[in-house]
Protein backbone atom coordinates (compact mmCIF):
# COMPACT_ATOMS: atom_id res chain seq x y z
CA UNK A 1 0.00 0.00 0.00
CA UNK A 2 1.53 3.39 -0.93
CA UNK A 3 1.26 6.50 1.30
CA UNK A 4 -1.10 9.30 0.27
CA UNK A 5 0.96 11.93 -1.26
CA UNK A 6 2.62 14.58 1.01
CA UNK A 7 0.03 17.40 -0.13
CA UNK A 8 -2.55 14.97 1.29
CA UNK A 9 -4.50 16.54 4.52
CA UNK A 10 -4.86 13.77 7.12
CA UNK A 11 -7.23 14.22 10.30
CA UNK A 12 -4.21 15.54 12.13
CA UNK A 13 -2.52 18.05 9.89
CA UNK A 14 -5.93 19.80 8.05
CA UNK A 15 -7.04 22.12 10.17
CA UNK A 16 -10.83 22.15 9.34
CA UNK A 17 -10.63 18.70 10.81
CA UNK A 18 -9.36 19.72 14.09
CA UNK A 19 -11.96 19.30 16.92
CA UNK A 20 -12.41 22.72 18.76
CA UNK A 21 -10.10 22.98 21.65
CA UNK A 22 -12.15 24.30 24.48
CA UNK A 23 -10.08 25.69 27.36
CA UNK A 24 -10.34 22.65 30.67
CA UNK A 25 -13.74 24.09 33.05
CA UNK A 26 -11.95 25.23 36.32
CA UNK A 27 -14.19 23.68 38.61
CA UNK A 28 -16.58 26.22 41.28
CA UNK A 29 -17.69 22.73 43.40
CA UNK A 30 -15.37 22.20 46.06
CA UNK A 31 -16.45 18.91 46.22
CA UNK A 32 -15.14 18.42 43.01
CA UNK A 33 -12.22 15.70 43.01
CA UNK A 34 -8.31 16.32 42.36
CA UNK A 35 -6.37 14.99 39.62
CA UNK A 36 -3.98 11.98 40.55
CA UNK A 37 -2.24 12.64 37.45
CA UNK A 38 -1.42 15.58 34.54
CA UNK A 39 -4.92 15.48 32.73
CA UNK A 40 -7.82 17.54 32.82
CA UNK A 41 -10.81 16.28 35.10
CA UNK A 42 -13.26 17.58 32.39
CA UNK A 43 -13.21 19.02 29.47
CA UNK A 44 -15.84 20.78 26.95
CA UNK A 45 -15.73 20.34 23.41
CA UNK A 46 -18.51 22.14 21.42
CA UNK A 47 -21.67 20.62 23.27
CA UNK A 48 -19.70 17.77 25.56
CA UNK A 49 -18.79 17.83 28.48
CA UNK A 50 -15.79 14.77 29.24
CA UNK A 51 -15.07 13.80 32.25
CA UNK A 52 -11.84 11.58 32.64
CA UNK A 53 -11.95 8.47 34.43
CA UNK A 54 -12.69 8.82 38.43
CA UNK A 55 -11.70 5.89 41.01
CA UNK A 56 -13.66 6.19 43.84
CA UNK A 57 -11.55 8.29 46.18
CA UNK A 58 -12.31 11.19 48.24
CA UNK A 59 -9.16 13.48 49.55
CA UNK A 60 -7.37 10.50 48.61
CA UNK A 61 -8.37 8.14 50.53
CA UNK A 62 -10.06 5.25 48.74
CA UNK A 63 -13.55 3.81 49.50
CA UNK A 64 -13.71 -0.04 51.01
CA UNK A 65 -15.09 -2.52 48.72
CA UNK A 66 -16.54 -2.38 45.02
CA UNK A 67 -20.22 -1.11 45.77
CA UNK A 68 -18.75 2.30 47.64
CA UNK A 69 -16.26 2.67 44.81
CA UNK A 70 -18.82 3.15 42.51
CA UNK A 71 -20.65 5.29 44.61
CA UNK A 72 -17.66 7.66 45.12
CA UNK A 73 -16.79 7.56 41.85
CA UNK A 74 -20.03 8.32 40.39
CA UNK A 75 -20.25 11.07 43.22
CA UNK A 76 -17.13 12.38 41.99
CA UNK A 77 -18.40 12.71 38.17
CA UNK A 78 -21.59 14.17 39.39
CA UNK A 79 -19.35 16.73 41.10
CA UNK A 80 -17.11 17.96 38.17
CA UNK A 81 -20.71 18.19 35.91
CA UNK A 82 -21.87 20.10 39.05
CA UNK A 83 -18.76 22.50 38.73
CA UNK A 84 -19.48 22.96 34.73
CA UNK A 85 -23.12 23.64 35.35
CA UNK A 86 -24.77 19.79 34.76
CA UNK A 87 -25.81 17.29 36.10
CA UNK A 88 -25.77 12.89 35.87
CA UNK A 89 -29.05 13.45 33.79
CA UNK A 90 -27.49 15.03 30.86
CA UNK A 91 -25.04 11.99 31.01
CA UNK A 92 -25.22 9.88 28.12
CA UNK A 93 -22.28 7.36 27.70
CA UNK A 94 -20.16 5.87 30.48
CA UNK A 95 -16.66 3.91 30.01
CA UNK A 96 -16.27 1.41 33.27
CA UNK A 97 -13.22 -0.11 33.71
CA UNK A 98 -12.66 -3.33 36.38
CA UNK A 99 -10.08 -4.23 38.07
CA UNK A 100 -12.03 -7.63 38.35
CA UNK A 101 -14.38 -8.87 35.79
CA UNK A 102 -15.98 -10.93 38.72
CA UNK A 103 -17.38 -7.39 40.56
CA UNK A 104 -19.32 -6.62 37.42
CA UNK A 105 -22.40 -7.53 39.41
CA UNK A 106 -21.87 -5.69 41.95
CA UNK A 107 -21.11 -2.50 39.90
CA UNK A 108 -24.31 -2.92 38.25
CA UNK A 109 -26.26 -2.74 41.39
CA UNK A 110 -24.41 0.71 42.54
CA UNK A 111 -24.32 1.40 38.68
CA UNK A 112 -28.00 1.22 38.47
CA UNK A 113 -28.74 2.66 42.15
CA UNK A 114 -26.91 6.16 40.71
CA UNK A 115 -28.70 6.25 37.47
CA UNK A 116 -32.15 5.33 38.84
CA UNK A 117 -34.00 7.25 35.73
CA UNK A 118 -31.83 6.94 32.87
CA UNK A 119 -29.34 4.48 31.17
CA UNK A 120 -26.76 6.01 29.73
CA UNK A 121 -24.93 4.52 26.65
CA UNK A 122 -21.92 1.95 28.37
CA UNK A 123 -19.15 -0.37 27.95
CA UNK A 124 -17.66 -2.12 30.83
CA UNK A 125 -13.49 -4.05 30.27
CA UNK A 126 -11.43 -5.63 32.85
CA UNK A 127 -7.96 -3.87 32.90
CA UNK A 128 -4.97 -4.79 35.29
CA UNK A 129 -4.64 -2.69 37.54
CA UNK A 130 -6.21 0.93 38.54
CA UNK A 131 -4.91 3.88 39.83
CA UNK A 132 -4.17 3.46 44.24
CA UNK A 133 -5.08 -0.14 43.79
CA UNK A 134 -9.02 0.42 42.92
CA UNK A 135 -11.49 -1.84 41.47
CA UNK A 136 -13.16 0.45 39.02
CA UNK A 137 -12.91 3.08 37.22
CA UNK A 138 -15.71 5.41 35.38
CA UNK A 139 -15.53 7.75 33.03
CA UNK A 140 -18.46 9.69 31.47
CA UNK A 141 -19.93 12.04 28.37
CA UNK A 142 -22.78 14.59 28.99
CA UNK A 143 -24.70 16.12 26.01
CA UNK A 144 -24.94 19.41 27.07
CA UNK A 145 -27.42 21.13 23.87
Amino acid sequence: MTPPPSDSPTPFSDPAATPPSDPPIPSSDPASPKPLGPYTPIVQAGDWLICSGQIGQKDGVLADGITAQVAQAIENISALLAGAGSSLERVVKTTVFLADIGDYPAMNDAYVRAFPSHRPARSAFAVAALPMGASVEIEAWAYQK
